[in-house]
């Protein structure tokens, strides 16, 4: 009788350890299925944003006219060229904020760190 239960609780502890590594290897399979489409969730954000900005100058609440803005993508949106100034933009959709690079445009422009360049080829 001992070696009947020894033999259950052997079998019962094999099937046991085969099933905590079928959960493992599922559970890794599910982490990894959930980071992908984190990413794809993510990717399509950033394409969703980058498509609309290009179609915010040509809103009716764009305040400036859309002849005058000529779109850069990267690392701002574009510069928008008026008779009496010259206007950097970004457009921002949802909760999205200004890069480090894009901070550092913005702050070296209100403080008025801005040149003109002009290169002549020979």
């Amino acid at each position: 009788m001992p070696d009947l239960i020894f033999l259950l609780v052997l079998v019962a502890a094999i099937i046991l350890f085969l099933l905590v590594l079928f959960l493992l290897s599922r559970l890794s399979s599910l982490e990894q299925r959930l980071s992908e489409l984190k990413f794809s969730k993510s990717s399509q954000s950033v394409k969703y944003g980058k498509m609309t900005e290009q179609f915010i100058p040509f809103t009716k609440d764009f305040p400036f006219n859309p002849d005058n803005f000529r779109f850069l993508g990267n690392p701002i949106d574009g510069v928008i060229f008026e008779e009496d100034k010259v206007i950097f933009a970004e457009f921002k959709t949802a909760s999205s904020q200004l890069s480090q690079k894009q901070r550092n445009i913005r702050d070296l422009v209100k403080s008025k760190k801005v040149e003109w360049f002009e290169y002549k080829l020979k």
